[in-house]
């Protein structure tokens, strides 16, 4: 993906605020099963020993456990977590109404994710005198709400600051960072506590003299343009020295992605891959109808357990929206290399997880046919379906493709794709992504 700054100046006069939910996944949990309170939880996808936990809970993460490990091994330190499968629609929910909370003392609420979300107060500094008491009445709000959930905000002159802010104290955290404190706190962090900074990137910094935050703060930007390459290191340069760079997207590429992990059932069963690699295009399939854009650009990966990958990417002669055209680009492409290298299947008990992307969108509204082309009578059924499904609930129609093995695709957490759900004054895009599959 093309990610493009949208940055101004300096900017020590703005105020952002960021709030980032605490233990979301694991908190929202507990908040629908009050029996989990207090207890270590882990969230997986799928029940199996060797699920990954996706989130854990504030009493598990005290015994060292951390996103991504298995549960074989979460065990290991500690043996009475207690795996909870994910409930998506709970947390969107859950999204819905917290982000609702924060649009009642702000209008400019920009969603990061399904936990995360920054606030532009800046218009705001004549009708809160006091940002941080703002910040406590959202976090009392929330807690009235939900009364087992907490956030942890940040405050600053950019939301990268104000994001960095939610990192020092957790949980239930309420930092102010200014030009006066920055200092003091960058002095406390190691490069890698920044947001976004790895282990390659600090390795690139200490290369050039860099060992600190504090130290990449009072660099020139010359110097950071070095260890970056380029821009992006510009970007740092402002981020660091209080200029917006991350609040908004000016991005008109914009991808979505739709992945997977696979079950041992699953990877066991051919036909039930070919059935994820379908419901994954589903998906892509009813975000672009609500999104009203078609494709020019598909692309799709296979990791497997066994550390080899497989991927492809393919530029379409005309934009796409329907699932199983997609599917018949890949399957082209899938099979082209199967043959090419004599191989049976790249769909073996190998595959760990899969994944669509689609980008290089036109606007449907713009989208031009041709005087011999039967597209346009599909596209308009197409939306016609959806369309129903929001009326009248989304399993009150579907396609073959969603009911060929229809329990294969289990909801998921869509860590993007909540921002594409809301739309200006808070009204719900994607309303069925709040009820339950059925």
């Amino acid at each position: 993906m093309t990610m493009r700054a949208n940055y101004t100046g300096v900017g020590k006069d703005t105020i952002v605020m960021y709030v980032d939910m605490n233990s979301y996944f694991a908190s929202c949990e507990q908040q629908r099963h009050p029996h989990l309170r207090g207890k270590p939880v882990g969230v997986v996808a799928y029940d199996s020993p060797n699920a990954a936990v996706i989130a854990a809970s504030g009493e598990a993460k005290k015994f060292g456990i951390k996103t991504g490990m298995r549960l074989t091994d979460c065990r290991l330190l500690c043996p009475h977590i207690i795996a909870v499968p994910t409930h998506p629609t709970w947390y969107r929910q859950v999204h819905v109404d917290v982000i609702a909370i924060l649009r009642s003392y702000c209008d400019d609420v920009v969603v990061k994710s399904i936990d995360e979300a920054a606030a532009n107060f800046t218009s705001y500094r004549l009708v809160y005198k006091d940002i941080p008491e703002v910040a406590r009445q959202i976090k009392a709000d929330i807690r009235r709400k939900y009364d087992y959930l907490t956030c942890s905000i940040g405050i600053a002159p950019n939301s990268f600051l104000a994001k960095l802010g939610t990192e020092l104290q957790k949980p239930d955290g309420l930092i102010v960072i200014t030009p006066e404190n920055i200092d003091s706190y960058l002095a406390t962090l190691q490069l890698t506590d920044l947001p976004g900074i790895a282990d390659r990137s600090e390795r690139r910094l200490q290369l050039i003299g860099i060992r600190s935050p504090l130290q990449m703060r009072h660099s020139s930007p010359a110097l950071l343009r070095k260890a970056f390459g380029g821009v992006v290191g510009e970007y740092w340069y402002r981020r660091l020295n209080f200029g917006e760079v991350d609040l908004y997207s000016t991005d008109s590429t914009k991808m979505m992605s739709a992945t997977r992990s696979l079950s041992r059932p699953q990877r066991e069963n051919r036909q039930a891959m070919e059935s994820m690699l379908i419901a994954l295009a589903t998906r892509l399939e009813q975000r672009m109808v609500k999104a009203n854009v078609f494709c020019k650009y598909v692309s799709f990966y296979i990791r497997n357990h066994d550390h080899t990958n497989w991927d492809t990417a393919i530029k379409l002669a005309d934009p796409v929206q329907d699932a199983m055209e997609l599917c018949s680009y890949i399957r082209q492409h899938v099979t082209a290399f199967e043959q090419s290298r004599g191989i049976p299947t790249l769909f073996t008990q190998q595959v760990r997880s899969m994944g669509v992307t689609v980008g290089s969108f036109v606007d449907g509204k713009v989208l031009q046919y041709s005087l011999f082309d039967n597209r346009l009578k599909k596209d308009l059924l197409r939306k016609t379906m959806y369309n129903i499904k929001d009326k009248y609930g989304k399993n009150t129609v579907r396609k073959g493709s969603e009911l060929f093995i229809p329990d294969i695709m289990k909801d998921a957490i869509g860590f993007g794709s909540v921002k594409d759900m809301l739309v200006e004054g808070g009204v719900i895009k994607n309303k069925y992504l709040l009820e339950e599959d059925e």
